[in-house]
């Protein structure tokens, strides 16, 4: 096995390390880096049965022009998890040492295998905003909201070996990933007690894992249910990618942010199609492409709908790892080993090769121009010179016959006394791992707050405005430059250290303003440095989002309305009545820059990561279960049991055909993970809601789905329950279709709730169907979305085309993906969704054998059939096994009861 002949020592410096060269195996020179990254991977995890050297070998004469056809098992060095994500993983792996021991086995086989981290970052909400101490009074609701999560979760950090916790109030993952956590590589002491140097690698429970790819570190999003397997041990089953080449040169205007690029490197990105696959930016320019800058790129890469978006290891990475408070010797060792490895990018050695890439790009900086994205997707980007204009033209579209026109006149003891508008901004919100993990955009913000003060201008007063930072330095560094009390003073006081507005976590809109907007049905927006703007993900009060750049969402508080020209309309007047534009008090590059150079200090990181797993007394004072298995309380409404291994026996039971299936929901093209998976607010009279009433809960404390996600009696009862989904089967059946988790139950003959429906359905036995369109999926790796799906009785769903995670989600619950055929949709095919189905070919699994594709037979309410081939989305032989045994978790606690 190569596994055996290329295990080499490196010295580095006065020390030596072990470690598997691949600098010398043929082929290696023209890969693009991150396939580089895969062959180290393969044969350092060389085992001979799942892992050979013919799958290396695939690798090294990987043809860029090919379609995807090998599959190789990739293993990632570790794991991270938000906690909306990240419980209930843990809560499943505490359902499986359940379940082991039911089974007559050892609980503690079941162990992260990787070192798991899980940063709590998802819960704060903004609950209050615009004073000086909401950041610890959002903190102190938090903890009250969440307690019984955060005791799990110390249980879990406590019963689990190889689990960290990183506490509330820290940061986004992303964030703690690039300042803290990559090693971009790593080591470890083997059992001859050398040492072994590897490559980092990742994969995590939140979409914008891939922020990491901007320090070379391989990594990307995954489902939960992945992301667990990843955890026991199970390498993920990949499809050798396409490879995009994408080519940066020249350098950013004056006037141009890091947003401004990612914006347009998405929208070109989007437009050309990179779903499933690896983007890698190469050349000289990217030397001249600072690593925030790089992760900004890389966070955005679920926008661009490619796996990853990765940079090489250089210079910059080097002077990145130094500033952030990683140690001499270790950025000696990464420096070593990625020259010794052929994984270093210096275009002026004279060794350089460069490598060949599937598809090539090229973006010249200097041509970017001020953007933003909106009102619905992150790669819908507008020229912030025509984006009066074009709201202008899209506003109608959002607008009803019970939609007031005319200015409608709001009271508040906290804002006092305005007009609201339709197209007014609600909530201005910086926020988010994309632009808060970037000094640069940051310090913009700080700089134009400063200079609005200094001009006398204010937020209007029905703007909510928040700064959510994605770790404590930003606000160290804030304050250090004197910017924080510019910041103050616009309303934009620190509300938390977290996701927040981004995922939905914006907290309410003060109670007379929601009233209003909903009173006269009225379109407001939202305007946050985030990187998701799907629709009802900010606000349940919101229609329309854009994202823009931290300096830009404060212009717009400023403005107080999208319908507004920046070159044109003035924000206001100074002391001496002089009409002030955004471009008086915007800052140059070189004043940012400057800025940066001056208060961003390596001291500011090794201070606030010194005792970053240890919590504030509010962590520390909880209350925490011990032993290795969970005591369960079954009165609990954040922390459930979970059901999936409830009767699972030792072998799986076969796979079956599907027969007499109902529809269960009829969706368009697009629909989002976020459309699908329960998240942020929900009302009393869902179904959701009307369980936690059931069970004490008043309305008040009903938290996000998010923050409940550890109960699957909560989670399933909001599965495809977002505001904005329309399930077109209630138009095939003659009623309105009510935007929301509705459907039509042709049991009972009525309209009713999809999770309500579905009750009714599994009472009767009948298995349920998903149609879809286009981009089926597409959003955040959210587990959620696939366990959500087969909760609810779903066996089979049929769709135009996936996105990556949801397809890979589904299979690990159990839920076979199709495809119609290729060019056919449902409408072409005449289905409506009144049909039933049924879906014969699926049997053949249990050969051994996938099939390209199974046979659909739709019967028509009149007794005609509709008949063709649908695709099988089950793409590698593991997930084959996966599916085989209903779902990837029972597959990994199978074979891990075998050992």
């Amino acid at each position: 096995m190569l596994r055996n002949t290329q295990l080499d020592t490196l010295a580095v410096g006065s020390t030596s390390v072990g470690y598997y060269r691949i600098a010398d195996l043929p082929g290696i020179d023209h890969l693009p880096y991150s396939l580089k990254v895969l062959v180290e991977n393969l044969v350092r995890n060389e085992d001979g049965a799942n892992i050979t050297d013919e799958h290396v070998q695939a690798l090294l004469n990987w043809d860029p022009a090919a379609e995807p056809s090998h599959e190789i098992q990739f293993t990632p060095s570790r794991v991270v998890m938000q906690d909306f994500t990240g419980v209930p993983c843990i809560v499943d792996l505490a359902t499986m040492r359940d379940a082991v021991q039911q089974l007559g086995g050892n609980p503690e086989v079941i162990n992260p295998q990787v070192q798991a981290d899980m940063i709590i970052d998802h819960s704060v909400q903004i609950d209050k905003y615009g004073t000086a101490d909401a950041v610890q009074a959002n903190m102190d609701i938090e903890y009250e909201r969440n307690s019984e999560r955060y005791q799990f979760l110390r249980w879990g950090q406590g019963a689990f070996k190889n689990f960290r916790v990183v506490p509330p109030g820290t940061g986004i993952i992303h964030q703690v990933n690039i300042e803290y956590l990559a090693r971009v590589v790593m080591t470890k002491q083997q059992s001859n007690g050398t040492t072994l140097a590897y490559l980092d690698s990742c994969v995590g429970t939140d979409s914008h894992t891939t922020t990491v790819n901007g320090l070379g570190v391989l990594g990307w999003g995954v489902g939960g249910i992945e992301a667990e397997a990843a955890m026991l041990g199970q390498p993920i089953s990949m499809l050798v990618p396409r490879v995009v080449g994408f080519k940066l040169k020249g350098s950013i205007p004056e006037g141009v942010t890091a947003t401004d690029v990612v914006l347009t490197i998405t929208d070109m990105l989007r437009k050309q199609g990179v779903v499933g696959k690896f983007v890698e930016f190469y050349g000289e320019g990217i030397a001249q492409v600072p690593l925030a800058n790089r992760a900004t790129i890389g966070n955005m890469s679920p926008e661009f709908g490619s796996t990853c978006g990765i940079f090489p290891i250089d210079e910059v990475t080097l002077e990145y790892l130094r500033l952030t408070g990683r140690s001499e010797e270790q950025v000696a060792l990464v420096k070593a080993y990625a020259q010794a490895n052929k994984l270093w990018h210096d275009v002026q050695d004279p060794d350089y090769v460069e490598p060949q890439y599937s598809e090539y790009l090229e973006l010249d900086l200097s041509t970017v121009v001020p953007s933003i994205a909106g009102p619905k997707r992150p790669q819908d980007r507008i020229r912030v010179t025509e984006a009066k204009q074009k709201f202008e033209q899209t506003l109608p579209a959002y607008v009803t016959e019970q939609t007031t026109r005319t200015p409608v006149p709001v009271s508040t003891a906290f804002r006092g006394d305005f007009e609201l508008t339709n197209g007014d901004v609600a909530i201005a919100s910086i926020t988010s791992c994309t632009n808060t993990s970037n000094p640069s955009v940051m310090i913009a913000a700080g700089l134009l707050a400063r200079n609005a003060v200094a001009k006398g201008l204010q937020p209007k007063p029905w703007v909510k405005t928040s700064l959510a930072p994605g770790s404590q330095v930003v606000a160290d560094y804030l304050q250090q430059a004197g910017l924080q009390d510019d910041l103050d003073a616009l309303g934009y006081q620190l509300v938390g250290f977290g996701c927040a507005t981004c995922i939905g976590n914006s907290g309410p809109l003060l109670p007379e303003i929601s009233e209003a907007i909903h009173t006269h049905d009225m379109t407001v927006t939202a305007v946050l440095s985030g990187n998701r703007n799907f629709e009802g993900r900010i606000s349940p009060d919101i229609k329309m989002n854009y994202l823009a750049s931290p300096p830009l969402v404060i212009a717009y508080a400023l403005a107080g309305t999208m319908a507004f020209d920046f070159e044109t309309e003035p924000l206001g007047q100074d002391a001496e009545g002089n009409d002030v534009f955004l471009r008086d008090i915007w800052p140059t590059n070189a004043e940012i820059e400057q800025v940066v150079t001056q208060n961003v200090n390596r001291d500011m990181f090794l201070n606030d990561y010194e005792s970053v797993f240890e919590g504030d007394k509010r962590w520390q004072g909880l209350d925490v279960p011990e032993g290795e298995l969970f005591d369960w309380n079954d009165d609990s409404t954040y922390v459930r049991r979970q059901t999936f291994f409830d009767g699972m026996t030792a072998e799986p039971v076969p796979v079956q055909d599907v027969h007499d299936a109902r529809v269960l929901a009829f969706l368009g093209d697009s629909v989002t993970t976020d459309h699908i998976s329960p998240a942020g607010a929900f009302m009393a009279s869902s179904p959701a809601g009307q369980y936690l009433i059931k069970h004490g809960v008043a309305q008040k404390d009903f938290n996000s789905y998010g923050s409940r996600r550890g109960n699957h009696e909560v989670m399933v009862r909001g599965t495809f329950g977002n505001i904005r989904l329309r399930n077109l089967l209630l138009g095939s059946v003659g009623e309105e279709i009510t935007p929301g988790g509705f459907t039509y139950d042709f049991l009972a003959m009525k309209p009713t709730t999809i999770y309500e429906a579905s009750r009714n359905y599994l009472a009767n036995k009948v298995p349920l169907v998903v149609l879809g369109g286009k981009e089926y999926g597409t959003g955040s790796s959210r587990d959620w979305a696939a366990k959500g799906t087969a909760m609810l009785g779903v066996k089979v769903v049929i769709v135009e085309s996936f996105e990556r995670i949801h397809r890979s989600n589904l299979i690990g619950m159990g839920v076979l993906p199709l495809q119609f055929p290729e060019g056919e949709s449902a409408t072409s095919l005449g289905l409506d969704g009144t049909e039933t189905y049924s879906i014969t070919g699926i049997d053949k699994l249990n050969e051994g054998v996938t099939p390209d594709t199974v046979h659909v037979d739709a019967t028509h309410s009149d007794g005609s059939h509709t008949e063709f081939d649908a695709v099988v989305r089950i793409d590698t032989p593991g997930e084959a096994d996966y599916f085989r045994n209903g779902g990837i978790l029972q597959y990994v606690l199978r074979n891990l009861m075998k050992q």
